[in-house]
């Protein structure tokens, strides 16, 4: 089964369809999918929701980097995106 999915779905793509690449600044992966937006205050990140903050920390902060400050778990964060149909590229 694995093998037929390797097979249908090409490289860098997701069962799920929708990809976040980690390493992508916040603004980045924001502007590819708004509603992240929407997702990253539910777990804490009540700042990008000004859109001053995503213009300017945004443009250089990553999702890891965002966690680290507001010692919000990894886990906790790919349980979310996952949970909404996120596959998380690290």
């Amino acid at each position: 089964m694995l093998q037929l999915l390797r097979q249908i779905i090409p490289k860098g793509a997701s069962a799920m369809g929708k990809v976040i690449d980690l390493s992508k600044s916040v603004y980045e992966i924001c502007k590819e999918h708004p509603e992240v937006v929407a997702i990253m205050k539910e777990l804490g990140f009540e700042n990008i929701t000004n859109p001053g903050m995503l213009q300017t920390a945004g443009r250089f902060m990553t999702i890891p980097k965002g966690a680290a400050m507001k010692h919000i778990p990894m886990e906790k964060i790919k349980e979310a995106f996952t949970a909404r149909g996120y596959d998380l590229k690290e």
